[in-house]
């Protein structure tokens, strides 16, 4: 049987220290990362920042929950209801984040239609669509934690799902 997936809330600018103690201890994990770059002091750095600020992705048992408490870094696990449509929910994330790594999370979308983007570099990929001003943006829910990451796209791309 296969271990079930969890959403861990956890403390804040915790979550890359989190990642690395899973690699370490061999833990599934995701952490979906986005590039952001700061001027420092007239320079240009691009550094890596959580998309989910606060949340962490993660597969464990009793066993591995202990050694993840002891990082102290674990405010509250959130149980996975439904895992087929979790994993969809990060595949899709993961598959907007490599054809643009500077997608940012907003507050997720209940209302409206949920559609595939047919064309362009984000085909295959489905989502909520909202219109905003002359605009159209896809938004990429992960409904566990309540946000999404949105993406500007034709409207001549999407085909509504049923």
């Amino acid at each position: 049987m296969r271990k079930p997936w969890f959403v861990l809330h956890v403390r804040p600018r915790c979550e890359k220290k989190l990642a690395e103690y899973c690699s370490i201890y061999d833990i599934s994990h995701y952490l979906p990362l986005r590039q952001k770059t700061k001027i420092y002091q007239r320079r240009k750095v691009t550094v890596e920042m959580p998309v989910f600020p606060g949340y962490f992705f993660c597969v464990f048992d009793v066993e591995t929950r202990h050694l993840l408490l002891r990082t102290n870094h674990i405010l509250r696990k959130i149980s996975v209801e439904n895992q087929r449509l979790f994993l969809h929910e990060l595949a899709q994330i993961r598959k907007a984040l490599r054809v643009d790594p500077q997608l940012d999370a907003c507050v997720g979308l209940r209302a409206g239609h949920r559609v595939k983007i047919n064309n362009g570099p984000f085909m295959g990929i489905e989502g909520i669509v909202a219109s905003i001003r002359s605009e159209t943006k896809v938004y990429l829910n992960v409904d566990m934690i309540g946000q999404a990451v949105p993406v500007q796209v034709d409207k001549a791309f999407l085909e509504v799902i049923h």
